[in-house]
């Protein structure tokens, strides 16, 4: 089975494994983790950040950025595609209390012209502005990862706006990777940053928040109250610190099976596939009604030995990711064209 659903069904390598086992741990609640404590100083090293906090997953760290950030009532603006407020369980609303305001970009990324007029007026009648949220790369936007400069002019806004600037960096590895940035230079442009490991990194779990000494002071704090302070977590944060220095070159890998994929399947009768938004490790398919719904399809595409989700009706979402390899990657494609061919 050829597993293309997404980048967070990759296993740990024996080297991963074998470094996870050899950890040196210590109590992490009272900041005793010596393997934790080196992951959370290397990512403060790598993003040009005051402090971090390491977290069982994105999710928590989005939320709990949002909690140091915002008081019940607030409200935080994002694209409409944002995985923060559209596929973290309501979060934003049950555990800080926040109002969402969604607003249409292209690609899942927001510029200047999606934003004018965005920022509430101060007025009793209005929740309060308070952060503005971006993701990068996207995910249902696309797996599109944002320019440095449209980055530096959403944020430039958002501050010029008294808004807090956070980024979701669930695939910020990708992103820098795509776009030949590093990861400073993105951070320096928010306030607070949340980095996944279990992605394309291929960890097993865990996500850092990194930002200033006093906001990641609260999140911390926000850590313990949604039930997320750890104890011995060295034992994962081992893999990421393996990850984070063995990993991320073959992030360019990813890309290129996720673009040679695309380039085959479409060619295929009834699939749609825009190659000029295939820019990391995801591609999305459109599937013409003529041929079924996305759902029946991926179906198909599974009976063959190919997995891959159906996201919408009519479309298809594929995630490359280092448990892919270029054999594999030809023979997901040859899977496609043999189910197409037979739904014809």
């Amino acid at each position: 089975m050829i597993d293309l659903r997404s980048d967070t069904f990759t296993k740990p390598t024996l080297a991963m494994r074998q470094a996870m086992f050899d950890a040196e741990v210590g109590d992490d609640m009272v900041g005793e983790d010596p393997t934790v404590n080196r992951l959370e100083a290397y990512c403060c090293e790598l993003f040009g950040k005051q402090a971090a906090v390491f977290c069982c997953s994105g999710t928590q760290s989005n939320q709990a950025a949002l909690w140091a950030h915002c008081r019940p009532g607030d409200e935080i603006l994002i694209e409409s595609h944002g995985h923060l407020a559209n596929y973290e369980g309501g979060a934003p609303a049950a555990l800080t209390g926040v109002s969402v305001q969604y607003i249409q970009g292209v690609g899942g990324m927001l510029d200047l012209e999606h934003l004018k007029g965005r920022k509430r007026p101060p007025e009793q009648h209005f929740p309060q502005s308070k952060v503005l949220c971006l993701e990068n790369t996207t995910n249902i936007g696309g797996g599109r990862a944002y320019p440095l400069e449209q980055l530096q002019r959403v944020t430039e806004w958002g501050r010029s706006n008294d808004l807090i600037c956070h980024l979701d960096g669930a695939r910020i590895f990708n992103a820098c990777t795509a776009r030949n940035y590093s990861p400073a230079q993105v951070a320096e442009l928010f306030d607070t940053v949340s980095i996944c490991f279990s992605k394309g990194l291929g960890c097993p779990m865990g996500s850092m928040l990194v930002g200033n000494e006093a906001v990641i002071q609260r999140a911390r704090r926000a850590r313990k109250l949604f039930g997320g302070a750890l104890r011995q977590s060295g034992i994962v944060a081992a893999a990421a610190l393996y990850a984070l220095e063995n990993h991320q070159d073959q992030l360019a890998d990813d890309h290129r099976n996720a673009y040679r994929f695309a380039e085959q399947i479409s060619q295929v009768p009834g699939l749609t596939v825009p190659m000029d938004e295939v820019e990391t490790n995801i591609v999305f398919i459109k599937v013409s009604e003529e041929l079924g719904t996305a759902e029946e399809i991926a179906n198909r595409f599974a009976a063959l030995g190919l997995k891959m989700y159906d996201i919408g009706p009519q479309r298809i979402r594929a995630v490359f990711h280092r448990d892919i390899d270029a054999e594999m990657t030809e023979q997901a494609a040859k899977i496609v064209q043999q189910a197409i061919a037979a739904a014809v």
